[in-house]
């Protein structure tokens, strides 16, 4: 039997019409680049996650020199929050890079993470995907990922 999958999404042509709170939030992400650490890839990439209760907490990509031994922003935000923040969730996650010469999408990893994040919260993550001047938002991080692991 065959089945669809449907993806529905919002994109902005332009940042200036993403939503005030959501627009704020990239560009926290798009601040973070510059604490990112990618000397080999040169590919800065910066996240910044607003929480339940209006914090926001940043995250940026870290390389080593014992590749693949270094890590994401997304990753290290999420991680950093579960450690730091687990009585607080995750509304929202702006995704930014340097250069952006097109919207920065989360990897697979990644994905796999940010659905994890949801599922233990309870609550669905809003992601920001942006780049080049334009975003890419979902209503929750499940429809990156239609097909997830689970234990």
């Amino acid at each position: 039997m065959e089945k669809q999958y449907r993806l529905d999404y919002e994109h902005y042509a332009a940042l200036s019409e993403l939503p005030e709170a959501d627009r704020l939030l990239v560009a926290e992400a798009q601040q973070a680049t510059k604490r990112s650490y990618a000397p080999y890839s040169k590919f800065r990439v910066g996240a910044a996650a607003r929480l339940r209760s209006g914090r926001i907490l940043h995250g940026s990509n870290s390389e080593s020199e014992v590749f693949p031994a270094g890590l994401c922003a997304e990753r290290t935000l999420l991680f950093y929050a579960e450690a730091n923040h687990a009585d607080d969730p995750i509304e929202a996650l702006a995704i930014a890079s340097d250069p952006s010469e097109r919207e920065c999408y989360p990897c697979g990893q990644c994905r796999q993470v940010l659905v994890d994040v949801e599922r233990r919260q309870g609550s669905p993550i809003r992601v920001i995907m942006s780049g080049n001047g334009s975003a890419s938002v979902v209503d929750q991080a499940a429809k990156l990922l239609p097909f997830t692991f689970i234990l």
